[in-house]
């Protein structure tokens, strides 16, 4: 068929995740040993043109809700002309490229035993860092639209 498995771009989202709570100084790892896990609960993936074999892609990852026991992350995967560079935070409303798929993930936050956490009692300092990186994502959405 000449394109991507379906299935990776819901790999490719995780990694959009993985990547921003990296950029905010903080790693899945890290989170996990303090005892706090975000497992997927709600996975929406619309498949608008396929990414095809050698394609270079692009990935874009936003938080677009959170709350001390919940987070949503909102996801663009775009075909990119390769060689072109990209900043890591993009700020316009629309990133470069063709989009090809559009989605998101919802989560929750969990102990060790999977019961229900709050991530502001738990480790308020991630989530104070969360808050503001979701407050920049929100705003910008907001002027975009």
């Amino acid at each position: 068929m000449g394109v991507v498995f379906h299935g990776n771009y819901v790999t490719w989202f995780e990694i959009g995740r993985t990547e921003i709570v990296r950029s905010l100084g903080m790693t899945y790892e890290a989170i996990e040993k303090q005892g706090l896990l975000l497992p997927v609960v709600d996975l929406e993936c619309s498949y608008l043109a396929p990414a095809r074999y050698d394609d270079c892609v692009l990935v874009c990852t936003s938080i677009s809700s959170y709350s001390p026991v919940r987070m949503s992350f909102r996801s663009e995967v775009r075909r990119v002309r390769e060689g072109d560079k990209f900043p890591a935070f993009w700020h316009r409303p629309e990133p470069p490229g063709e989009l090809l798929v559009r989605g998101g993930t919802r989560h929750v936050w969990v102990n060790r035993d999977w019961r229900p956490a709050r991530l502001d009692k738990s480790l308020p300092a991630l989530y104070a860092l969360l808050r503001s990186a979701a407050d920049g994502s929100l705003a910008a959405e907001k002027e975009g639209t």
